[in-house]
Order: C-alpha cells, then sequence, then structure tokens
C-alpha cells in the first residue's frame, strides 16, 4: 500500500504518542504536523503552525484530530476555512472522548463527512497500544483501511461495529495503562516497605510487569490458567492472592472502576 498523507492536529501526549509510532514503522506515513507550539515532529516531519499555512498541493488521506476537545470545533472551523473541498475529500479520524462522529461532521460543515473515532492509548509510542476504533457509515472501505493500517502500525486495533462500544473500550484499554502504571507504583513503594532498595524494588517491579505482559501476549492460555499456572496450592502467591480476590477488593474494584470510566465517557458524549 502506498504510503497515505496523513495531517496530524495536535502533537502533544497522545498525538505525539502516535506520530512517534508511526515514524518508526515500516512503512511511515507522509505525514504533516499542525501544532503552533511544537519545535521538531517525530521523524523532522514537516510542521505547519497554522491551518492556513498547509500547503496547496496537499490533500491529506485522513486528517488526525488530537486536540482537546474544548478546541475540536474551532480548530475544525478554521481547517474547513483553509482546506474547503480537501477537507471534505479527507476522512477525519478522531482520537478523543467526547466528540461524536455526527456531531465532529458537523463541525466540518458536511453531514456525509467520513469520520473514523478511535480510542488508541499511549502505549502507542513503544509499538504495543491498543485501539478501538469505529467508522461512520459515511466512511469508504478504503479509508477505513487506511485507517487501520495506521492504527496497527502502533499496535492492536479492535474495530466495533457500533459507537458506543467505544465507551467500553475506554474502561478496559484506554484508560487501563493508568491502572497498570498504578499498581507498578503500589508494588514499588511496598517493595521499599518491606526492605528493599528503591531501585531494587524499582526493577523487580518493572521487570515483573514486561514479564507477565509478555507472557499474556506471546501465549495461548488465557489469563486464568496463567494465573493458576504460577499459584502453588497453600503457597506465597496463593496467599496473595486471597487477599486480592476477596469479593471485596479486586473483583469489586475492578468493576467499579470500569463503570465509572464508562459513565463519564457517557457524560463526555452528551
Amino acid at each position: 500500500m502506498t504510503s497515505p498523507n496523513v495531517l496530524l492536529i495536535g502533537c502533544g501526549k497522545m498525538g505525539g504518542a502516535l506520530a512517534q509510532g508511526w515514524m518508526a514503522a515500516q512503512n511511515p506515513p507522509k505525514l504533516m504536523v499542525l501544532d503552533r507550539k511544537l519545535q521538531q515532529a517525530p521523524g523532522d516531519s514537516p510542521i505547519v503552525r497554522a491551518a492556513s499555512d498547509i500547503p496547496a498541493d496537499f490533500q491529506p488521506d485522513i486528517i488526525v484530530l488530537a486536540v482537546k476537545p474544548a478546541g475540536a470545533d474551532a480548530m475544525l472551523a478554521t481547517l474547513r476555512d483553509a482546506l474547503g473541498e480537501r477537507l471534505h475529500k479527507s476522512a477525519l479520524l478522531s482520537v478523543m472522548a467526547g466528540k461524536t462522529c455526527d456531531h465532529l461532521a458537523q463541525a466540518c460543515g458536511w453531514d456525509d463527512m467520513a469520520v473514523i473515532r478511535t480510542m488508541p492509548n499511549t502505549p502507542s509510542s513503544v509499538g504495543a497500544g491498543t485501539t478501538g476504533l469505529y467508522a461512520s457509515p459515511h466512511v469508504s472501505e478504503a479509508q477505513k483501511q487506511i485507517a487501520i493500517t495506521l492504527m496497527k502500525q502502533v499496535g492492536t486495533v479492535v474495530p466495533v461495529s457500533r459507537e458506543t462500544d467505544l465507551r467500553s473500550i475506554i474502561a478496559i484499554a484506554g484508560s487501563a495503562p493508568a491502572y497498570i502504571f498504578f499498581l507498578t507504583e503500589l508494588l514499588e513503594k511496598t517493595g521499599v516497605e518491606l526492605g528493599l532498595t528503591a531501585e531494587q524494588s524499582r526493577e523487580l517491579a518493572r521487570s515483573m510487569m514486561y514479564g507477565a505482559g509478555k507472557m499474556l501476549h506471546d501465549l495461548p492460555e488465557d489469563a486464568s490458567t496463567l494465573r493458576k499456572n504460577v499459584t502453588s496450592p497453600n503457597g506465597t502467591t496463593a496467599a496473595a492472592l486471597a487477599v486480592f480476590m476477596d469479593e471485596n477488593n479486586w473483583p469489586r474494584t475492578v468493576k467499579l472502576a470500569a463503570q465509572a470510566a464508562v459513565r463519564r465517557s457517557e457524560e463526555l458524549d452528551n
């Protein structure tokens, strides 16, 4: 496949993570970045400071909207004024929560605007992202495949047929790196409290997280089987898991946390 023309709007935490992943891929896109503060883009991609600075001969295949939701409508209005029909010919790929496909299409000025919503996470910057993807009915199959290919360059893609399913993806994958980082943070802290040095505790916790994640990724067994395989009856792991698995601890907490993420996503969408 020919490398697509990609216009990335915003190169902050998420936009920057995606750009880093794309530029490290074997077949990176032809990337242009619109960001008024960025000094250097990944892969030395060209940077423009305003929509009016986008070259007249640059026709984006995909426009990736990676700005804060509060500024999305104003940015799309500016793009519409600067690009005109070139915007309509592109597919808009959003990485934001809280802006539905219909809302984004209206902000672009065309009800039939091709809009794709994705929910990537920050491990995309190291090629290990997890992305939920929904394509509105106005997205062509070719546009959808370009978007899927782009997001696969930075990790795993899970397409969904209902836009509302993205709320569940946020809870299970989009926000979840923070859950893992928090658990690692707690393990590091507890290691120090148990007598290890900060350096030892940090190395142990991070190496363990990497190893467990690699097993989940590389091995065919499901998570339940892997857990049982490492848990000897009446052993140390069993003693620790008995605390975690009490119905008022992790089983309840993880469910409540996911439900809280879904509720907040619904509030943002509405």
